[in-house]
């Protein structure tokens, strides 16, 4: 019976509750030969009934002592046992025994079922099979017992069997009983003689057959359930449980097959499975779409939003991904801006693709269809030669070849009633995908919302270009002053509107001195860049006018609150007094709540500047009003060579960071320059050390060396 049966994907499975079950062992069922009285062959199953001691041929009798087989009431049974019967040519449809272990333990319920061999010969030495079955699970004496045992007859009588002979070329069958013949619907006459392979089919499952005809060759039981057919061709599920037969020197003689048709069953288990594939595919699109949209929703511009889009389709829905879009709404010219796939070559040919085809409205492909406005493309076959896709564009066709494509969608992408491009999805040869209706209602859905993200990029990057216009129009060009070296650097924030309150300033005063002040006004909006704007026009109006620092913040102060033009606002100025005769300047500062600056000598040694900080501007009504309350200056001699750096809190006061770890990175910088490093160089080293990632503040930020 090698190769015996057809198999299906359901693989191997176990004997479930109502048909046969595996008895004390591996095998489905203990099976017994008899000649005449004797037990002459067993399967395993058998043997573990009686012991490996016990040798065969025995006297049926002898067996079932040895087995401890009883009747019902626990009494032995000897010459009117179910297996005596069989012996002496009567067929017995099902009689229950019971059968106790070593231990003594409750008896073990087994169902008899026999029939002769042979039809016709003397009783006394015709040939016999004998196929205990197990009742396990049903108590013995109880109530459900009759009702139990009613079920297992039925299953014994309907059950088809079938007898190979190992021995003879090719395993035929031998022997079937009248239910196979009913469910396979061959006559006895057409299958006694052939191997149990003509039960096969088109579908059948050759790996489940290779696993029977290798579980046959090592001489063990096996169970399967296959995908069989029936003599007119209907197909019909199997399940097929064969064990060996081996005779008292231990020599294989036959294989019995036990078949149930169990097509019902598997039908409910495919619909079922069915039913949960298509649940999963469900779940995993809302995935694929949630993924995406979060993915995207992060994006800052409009290239990073048609990265994290193709990225976020491959493998899941692609093998290959590209996004293009028009140069704006309504134009003809596409530029292909992101491509994802499995492989990174393959993802440069996406490229060359895209330039050499050029997609744009009206040039008559199928992709600036879509970019023009019609409705999205479904390709579910592609061709498989690039000449037959782009015939008399050979770079195209040849580029085509080398991405063995398969599949592809082309659906546009829609926003506020425009089309801003095109999203191209595409499976590869061999193992893609054949796109369907389910797929383009995804990529449409999917597409639909890479498109508002996209919008919304090119709105919010419209709107930071005009914010950093404005902002940096408001500050000054850093002019050239003799006697110093100055550079300063504005950074800006991705918080807020892209706007900030963060200024700089540097005077040439009428009267030889420099005037240096940075502010930060509060808050991340168009009105703190105006007060910054007003605040920065006041300080330069009062220090022209040749105004001490602490002088100059109060008048701001009083001007801020007297007028309301600003909430409130940090700030430093200070003044670079003309140098005396050894050179050396006086610094005079005033600091109103902003970050100390700091002052590296040439032998550097590094000062911070924090003496006399005072409230911010607009904090503390009233005061430098009355005398006792205005803000007092700081006053020290700098020495030629000599740097001042003053910045503004977003180098230092970064969410989740220590701000007095940020200072110290920025002090440690600062020292470690090379002495006479120029201004341009300190600014740019300290933004390349000392700058978080991502910015979330504006940095204003400005170096003064003082020249030898």
């Amino acid at each position: 019976m090698a190769d015996g049966g057809n198999a299906a994907d359901a693989g191997a499975a176990t004997v479930a509750a109502g048909d046969l079950l595996h008895v004390l062992g591996p095998g489905p069922a203990a099976v017994l030969v008899l000649e005449g009285r004797r037990v002459v062959s067993a399967n395993a199953a058998a043997v573990a009934l009686t012991g490996d001691d016990v040798r065969l041929p025995l006297d049926v009798d002898a067996w079932s002592e040895a087995a401890r087989l009883t009747g019902l009431g626990g009494l032995p049974v000897p010459g009117s046992s179910p297996i005596a019967l069989v012996a002496r040519g009567l067929p017995v449809a099902g009689e229950p025994v019971a059968v106790r272990d070593a231990a003594d333990r409750a008896p073990e319920l087994l169902w008899v079922t026999g029939f002769p061999l042979s039809p016709t010969g003397p009783a006394d030495e015709g040939r016999s099979l004998v196929v205990l079955l197990s009742l396990r699970g049903t108590e013995h004496g109880d109530r459900r017992r009759l009702a139990a045992l009613r079920e297992r007859a039925i299953v014994a009588t309907d059950t088809a069997f079938s007898i190979s002979d190992p021995r003879q070329p090719d395993d035929p069958l031998i022997w079937v009983n009248p239910s196979f013949e009913a469910l396979t619907g061959y006559p006895y006459g057409e299958v006694v003689g052939r191997n149990c392979r003509l039960l096969q089919g088109p579908n059948t499952n050759r790996a489940a057959v290779r696993r029977i005809a290798e579980a046959l060759r090592r001489r063990e039981p096996v169970t399967e359930v296959l995908l069989n057919y029936r003599r007119d061709g209907r197909a019909f599920w199997n399940q097929l449980s064969i064990s060996p037969v081996f005779d008292g020197a231990g020599d294989l003689v036959n294989f019995l097959g036990v078949q149930n048709d169990v097509t019902e069953r598997v039908s409910v288990e495919q619909e079922r499975t069915a039913a949960l594939a298509e649940a999963e595919e469900a779940r995993s699109r809302l995935r694929l779409l949630a993924e995406a949209t979060t993915r995207m929703t992060g994006a800052l511009d409009v290239t990073d939003a048609c990265e994290r889009l193709a990225r976020s389709v491959v493998p899941q829905l692609a093998d290959l991904c590209a996004v293009d879009l028009l140069d704006r709404p309504g134009s003809a010219l596409a530029q292909r801006v992101a491509v994802a796939g499995r492989d990174p070559d393959d993802e440069v040919l996406l490229r060359e693709l895209g330039a050499v085809r050029g997609y744009q409205v009206g040039d008559g492909s199928r992709t600036g269809d879509v970019l023009g406005g019609e409705q999205a493309l479904l390709d579910p076959e592609l061709p498989e030669r690039g000449t037959d896709r782009y015939p008399g564009e050979p770079a195209a066709a040849a580029v085509y070849d080398e991405l063995r494509l398969r599949s592809a969608m082309v659906v546009p992408m829609r926003a506020r009633g425009r089309v801003l491009g095109a999203l191209t999805l595409v499976t590869q040869h061999p193992y893609g995908r054949r796109y369907g209706p389910r797929d383009l209602h995804l990529a449409t859905d999917l597409a639909g919302r890479a498109a508002l993200a996209v919008d919304n990029a090119r709105l919010y990057e419209a709107e930071h270009a005009a914010a950093v216009t404005l902002q940096r129009s408001l500050l000054p060009a850093v002019p050239d002053v003799d006697g110093v070296q100055t550079a300063a650097r504005y950074l800006v924030g991705v918080d807020g509107n892209q706007v900030g309150g963060d200024w700089y300033d540097v005077l040439d005063l009428p009267d030889g001195a420099i005037g240096l002040t940075v502010g930060d006004v509060v808050g991340h909006d168009l009105r703190a860049a105006a007060a910054m704007g007003q605040l920065r026009a006041v300080v330069r109006s009062f220090a022209w006018d040749g105004g001490a620092p602490g002088s100059v913040l109060d008048r701001c102060d009083q001007l801020v609150q007297g007028l309301e033009t600003a909430a409130m606002a940090t700030a430093v100025y200070a003044r670079l007094e003309p140098p005396d005769a050894t050179g050396e300047r006086l610094l005079r500062y005033a600091n109103a709540g902003h970050p100390a600056p700091l002052l590296l000598r040439p032998d550097g040694a590094l000062r911070r500047l924090e003496e006399y900080r005072s409230p911010m501007i607009g904090a503390v009504r009233g005061l430098g009003r009355r005398a006792g309350l205005g803000r007092t200056e700081a006053t020290l001699r700098c020495p030629p060579g000599s740097l001042l750096l003053l910045y503004t809190d977003g180098l230092t006061d970064v969410a989740g960071d220590d701000a007095d770890e940020r200072t110290q990175l920025l002090e440690q910088t600062l020292v470690e320059l090379p002495p006479d490093a120029a201004a341009d160089t300190v600014v740019d080293r300290i933004l390349e050390v000392c700058v978080p990632a991502p910015l979330r503040d504006d940095v204003a930020l400005l170096a003064v060396r003082l020249r030898s």
